[in-house]
């Protein structure tokens, strides 16, 4: 009995020390500092970005102008426009199935408990990291520069940039799947391809099919702006448009993008729960 008081004792004197300091972080003082050091960090944020909030206020009959000029819609220009449309998506469908292709084995050699070699991990990790930190629209830059206008180079910046974020997101499935059945299998004296396609693959592959519809889903919004530097689609189109001030074909666009964007999310949502 004495020992458990002496215990019990010894517990509060540790957990007192954590309880004062968090007593002391909820104290009016410390919640007066927190919204002082927010308001700053909004007001400075606010000076660096020069806004100036009356500017919507002066420049409201010019947007009203430009929504006037846009209403009805062209409609007339849909089935010149659909075939864009149909592009955009082809650009996210490659983009995402070639950066899915890349990213498997780029993402089992950038686990930490399936890489073969600890330099194999960290090259793995470091080209991970450099399709993922460059944004789409500057892959696309460059490679409009390379290869031209068109959506071949749309597909190529989604699916560098695609290698990056799911090479990412892949390697942590991988580092956090259950190791019991490679255990079981590497004590039967399986070789490692063996392992590969009857453990490993199996395993993620849940996870594999549902993070890419995701990013099918982001890759097709995506695909929408890469039009804007010459990498083809319906943004391509929308550019043209609002350069030539055709904004009845603007809004006819911005429906069908509305349209695309919303498609394409509910069939994702509903293709992952159908995997999950």
């Amino acid at each position: 009995m004495n020992s458990e008081v002496s215990e019990l004792v010894r517990a509060e004197s540790i957990a007192a020390p954590h309880s004062r300091r968090l007593r002391e972080t909820r104290s009016p003082a410390w919640t007066l500092l927190y919204i002082v050091l927010f308001l700053v960090i909004v007001i400075q944020s606010g000076v660096v970005v020069n806004a100036r909030p009356q500017d919507l206020l002066t420049g409201a009959s010019g947007m009203a102008d430009i929504l006037a000029r846009s209403f009805p819609p062209d409609f007339s220009q849909f089935w010149p426009q659909l075939w864009p449309a149909f592009e955009t998506v082809d650009i996210a469908i490659f983009g995402t199935v070639v950066g899915v292709v890349i990213a498997f084995p780029l993402a089992i050699l950038a686990a930490r408990n399936t890489t073969p070699a600890r330099f194999l991990y960290h090259g793995a990790r470091a080209l991970i990291a450099v399709c993922r930190s460059v944004p789409d629209l500057v892959w696309a830059l460059l490679f409009v520069t390379a290869v031209g206008l068109g959506p071949f180079p749309g597909a190529l910046a989604i699916s560098v940039h695609s290698v990056g974020m799911l090479g990412r997101l892949l390697a942590e499935v991988i580092e956090d799947m259950d190791m019991g059945p490679i255990e079981a299998l590497g004590t039967t004296g399986a070789r490692r391809m063996q392992i590969f396609s009857h453990a490993v693959v199996p395993t993620v592959l849940p996870s594999l099919l549902g993070i890419s519809l995701y990013r099918l889903d982001e890759n097709i919004r995506s695909s929408l702006i890469l039009g804007f530097v010459g990498a083809g689609g319906i943004g391509f189109q929308l550019l043209s448009a609002m350069n030539l001030f055709q904004y009845r074909t603007v809004s006819l666009l911005l429906i069908m993008m509305f349209v695309l964007v919303i498609g394409a999310e509910r069939l994702s949502a509903a293709l992952r729960k159908r995997i999950a």
